[in-house]
């Protein structure tokens, strides 16, 4: 799994084994450990977030902190899933 960063205790990263067709710009969070249960978070066009779950029960706090992380850094992140996936597509 692709580590994209690490804010405190959580982990932001890509899960490298996508569906086919791949599926559009998104990450998880989990607590130090990547794991197959880990928040979803899609990335929009604009590069805004949408939650798609919250399985790592990330607190509300915590989780509004992260979203707002990953929008701020959503040019770098697409950035760096085109180059791992090499294709990028938005939900919305």
């Amino acid at each position: 799994m692709p580590q994209i960063f690490k804010i405190g205790p959580y982990i932001i990263f890509f899960w490298s084994n996508e569906n086919e067709p791949i599926e559009p710009i998104h990450v998880h969070i989990s607590e130090n450990t990547p794991s197959v249960n880990a928040t979803k978070i899609w990335i929009t066009k604009t590069g805004k977030t949408l939650l798609c779950n919250n399985n790592s029960r990330i607190p509300a706090k915590d989780l509004r902190n992260l979203l707002r992380i990953i929008e701020a850094n959503s040019s770098e992140i697409s950035s760096k899933w085109y180059d791992f996936f090499g294709e990028i597509s938005y939900y919305c």
